[in-house]
């Protein structure tokens, strides 16, 4: 159950990185930029403790899924970036696809 939690903790903090990457202007603003890298380097760091307990196939898998996911909704929600019905059809299907692999047992 640690590790579930320790993944929850890696997908918020990379979430957060990956929203706030756009604030780096293409890394001239240092203060945003070491904001996201020190955010990428402690999702990795708390990825890496996890696939001690779950698979990297399914930590992977579940990290890289839900994370897109959340930054393509915060985009939409918060950036203001469009949300068509297909890019809401494609997020549906990555989160689908999270729960099918959760539910199979693959850990």
């Amino acid at each position: 159950m640690l590790s579930a939690g320790l993944l929850a903790i890696a997908i918020t903090v990379e979430v957060a990185a990956t929203s706030a990457l756009g604030r780096t202007d293409g890394f001239r603003h240092l203060g945003w930029t070491a904001l996201v890298l020190t955010g990428y380097v402690a999702s990795i760091g708390l990825l890496a403790i996890v696939v001690r307990e779950i698979p990297v196939s399914v930590a992977y898998a579940v990290w890289a899924g839900v994370g897109t996911a959340a930054v393509a909704v915060i985009g939409a929600t918060v950036l203001g970036e469009p949300m068509s019905l297909t890019k809401a059809a494609a997020i549906a299907m990555i989160v689908l696809g999270v729960v099918v692999l959760n539910l199979s047992g693959a850990h």
